[in-house]
């Protein structure tokens, strides 16, 4: 098939905002369409597991592969960009003045696009970026304009046609399971039912492509090892008695930890770990794939773990391992400077799928197949309790003993792969608000393209300079009552000392006040501390720079909101 039929469909989804427009139109093209690089290239991925923007192409490599294929200057193709605040189509519209055509240019197809795709997710080793990006020039040389613009949005993770994995399956139950519709219309009930049958069948095999290929045989799809399938994930909750609320009475009762969650896969003497994106980091981790075939019985195994480092038999906070996670060489001498332990907290798979299986059957089955060894694997600390009080004494615990907070968790429930509400909550301390000063900004993208939507956020030190501390990107309104992109864009204009592409230089004079989840140590910024997850309160025009928190001030509050002092 041409790729440029599957374009046509994307500028289509692309075209109308409406759900039920975007799944006629899916629906209809896949009853005709469905082969692997269709259902993939459609929800922008070159593999089950992995989107197309996780292959480590970046805005800058994009920009070198146009600068290539069509013979444009990089400061032209950044004006462009600038201009249009999306790189597709800074690539489309460059694509209609392009000189440099070469003699080898032909008809793009779905399967050369999705193959030079899996090329790219394939490359690892010297002359990596470069190799990339002649893969990709060689696909941007051959494409038509409009065609451009949706390869390089896939390159990139964003191919903006509103497309969610509910779309898809509503799709998916429309072209290829014509008993949910009678006279024309959607039968309610079997609709409902159809519904349950193909979600449960995704959350198991995670594979769109998978679930149409048994579509007539949907009970026969069974998890697969080393095949990773989405994380459970849970909302947060103001309080302890809110999460009884949700969850009920009683409830299991966890840490929650501050590790790095990895989902563990074991057939026989063969393991692999996957981060809760997919990534295979199994190379990086070394000593826990020892403790695994050590410390868990089982050759048939799915288990939901954190990865926690130690030292001196204290767990250190994420960051102290989150270089081990980057690290692809010299992995040896990483695991003898930073130690790590397993802490196991649930199982997807322990010989049979255990989805269905109630939380309480689950755990009681971990328990039986850890052997746990101080410093190297234990269990999440637990406890079931309907009392308030005794609750709250553990979450006292947790936060002392420098966890994140508590895990709250409804003992009857299934394991539901990706976020719901109702089967468990997390607790964390709320953090107290600062006050900030905006030091850089950059433009938006797509119809935010004319305002800056992204801000890098800084304190003061006690010499007077500004350190940067994250940037925030929420609680600005696009309209409507509050602090909009519109207003704040306006006046960083007044202050700018320097453009940079599409990233501006300010005179710090705005102070904003926000809120975050919490401080975290962090290498990126020079203050040494990163907010997570920033968003804004309020300008504070009140405020003089003097007011200001200080880097002392922050110190202070990532010791306090874990008991670290």
């Amino acid at each position: 098939m041409d790729y440029s039929i599957l374009v046509k469909i994307y500028e289509d989804l692309e075209g109308t905002s409406k759900r039920l427009e975007k799944t006629k139109i899916i629906s209809e093209f896949i009853k005709k369409n469905h082969s692997r690089e269709i259902i993939y290239l459609l929800q922008g991925k070159v593999l089950a597991n992995v989107g197309a923007g996780e292959l480590g192409i970046n805005e800058q490599l994009v920009i070198k592969a146009l600068e290539v294929s069509y013979g444009i200057s990089k400061d032209k193709i950044i004006k462009v960009w600038k201009k249009k605040g999306d790189l597709g189509l800074t690539a489309e519209e460059l694509g209609k003045i392009k000189f440099q055509k070469t003699l080898f240019s032909k008809t793009l197809t779905v399967t050369k696009v999705f193959d030079n795709l899996v090329k790219l997710s394939e490359l690892s080793g010297s002359q990596t970026v470069n190799k990339k990006m002649q893969l990709i020039a060689e696909l941007l040389t051959s494409a038509e304009p409009l065609e451009a613009r949706y390869i390089v949005r896939t390159l990139l993770g964003d191919l903006r046609i509103g497309i969610k994995e509910g779309v898809i399956r509503d799709a998916i139950v429309w072209a290829f399971f014509p008993g949910v519709f009678k006279k024309g219309e959607i039968d309610r009930g079997e609709y409902n039912n159809t519904f349950k049958e193909v979600q449960r069948a995704y959350n198991v095999c995670n594979d769109f492509y998978e679930v149409i290929e048994f579509k007539d045989s949907l009970k026969s799809i069974k998890l697969n090892l080393f095949n990773p399938l989405k994380a459970m994930l849970f909302q947060k909750s103001k309080n302890i008695e809110e999460g009884f609320k949700v969850v009920g009475k009683p409830a299991a009762i966890d840490y929650k930890i501050d590790g790095f969650r990895v989902q563990v896969h074991k057939k026989n003497d063969s393991v692999k770990l996957f981060t809760r994106n997919f990534e295979d980091i199994t190379r990086q981790f070394p000593d826990v794939i020892k403790i695994i075939k050590n410390n868990i019985k089982g050759d048939n195994l799915i288990l939901d773990c954190e990865i926690v480092g130690i030292k001196d038999g204290k767990w250190l906070p994420f960051q102290n391992i989150s270089q081990r996670i980057r690290r692809k060489y010299n992995i040896e001498e990483m695991v003898k400077e930073v130690p790590v332990m397993l802490i196991p907290f649930d199982a997807m798979m322990i010989d049979d799928n255990l989805l269905n299986e109630t939380f309480k059957e689950r755990r009681k089955k971990l328990k039986l197949i850890v052997k746990e060894e101080k410093n190297k694997i234990e269990l999440v600390k637990q406890i079931v309790t309907d009392d308030i009080g005794e609750a709250e004494k553990f979450y006292n615990k947790a936060l002392k003993n420098g966890n994140e907070g508590i895990m709250m968790k409804n003992l009857e429930s299934p394991y539901q792969p990706g976020s719901r509400v109702g089967y468990g909550v997390k607790v964390k301390p709320t953090m107290k608000d600062l006050d900030l000063v905006i030091v850089k900004a950059e433009y938006g993208k797509g119809k935010r393209s004319k305002w800056y939507t992204s801000f890098t956020l800084a304190c003061k030190d006690g010499e007077g300079n500004y350190l940067e501390v994250g940037k925030m990107g929420t609680g600005i309104k696009e309209k409507s009552e509050g602090v909009t992109f519109e207003e704040l864009t306006e006046e960083l204009k007044k202050n700018i000392l320097e453009e940079k592409g599409r990233e501006i230089i300010v005179k710090p004079e705005i102070i904003v006040q926000v809120t975050y989840e919490e401080i975290q140590k962090s290498p990126n910024y020079r203050s040494g501390y990163a907010l997570r997850f920033p968003r804004l309160i309020a300008i504070r025009k009140d405020k003089p720079l003097s007011e200001l928190n200080s880097l002392k001030e922050i110190e202070k509050y990532y010791k306090q909101q874990r008991n670290r002092g």
